[in-house]
């Protein structure tokens, strides 16, 4: 096996109009940005001894109160099973505690213990001047640009793309 570029003959020949390519070009931008922020906040996220899922549910706690496992699951674009997994790592930390709801047995809430909202309330300053510092390539207005564009896109497939 050659390390050389492929020939033409090897590569498959291209299907897709010129839209289909803008868009199949965003859509790589897009997971390769998402990947290397997504690594790099894991890494800073680890200094805390915790994952980037575990990070999200205490800092969603801490600047939004109580949550159904539910809530906090839509917050943190994951599973049920998982929120359970995440709050069972951080139950055993001393971080979080649940509780049944009073008006529904079947819901369950969750909140941060004190020792959870004093690291939170420690280590979110950093966390935000990082967020800052990844996102310094672009301008203030360049990233409330760009955050207004992805908002509609995600809106937009929302509405009308997702099976329900």
């Amino acid at each position: 096996m050659s390390d050389a570029e492929p020939s033409d003959a090897e590569r498959a020949p291209k299907q897709w109009t010129e839209p289909q390519g803008v868009a199949l070009g965003l859509w790589v931008a897009l997971a390769r940005c998402y990947a290397r922020y997504t690594k790099a906040v894991a890494y800073k996220v680890q200094e805390y001894d915790l994952t980037v899922p575990q990070f999200g549910a205490l800092e969603a706690l801490y600047h939004l109160g109580p949550l159904s496992l539910g809530e906090l699951a839509e917050k943190l674009l994951v599973t049920g099973g998982n929120v359970t997994y995440v709050m069972d790592r951080l139950e055993a930390q001393g971080l979080v505690s649940r509780y049944r709801s009073e008006s529904d047995r079947r819901v369950v809430h969750g909140k941060l213990t004190e020792r959870g909202r004093d690291l939170v309330a420690r280590v979110f300053p950093e966390h935000a001047a990082f967020i800052e510092h990844l996102c310094r390539h672009l301008d203030p207005a360049e990233q409330q640009e760009l955050r207004g564009l992805l908002k509609q896109l995600g809106k937009g497939i929302a509405a009308t793309d997702l099976r329900k």
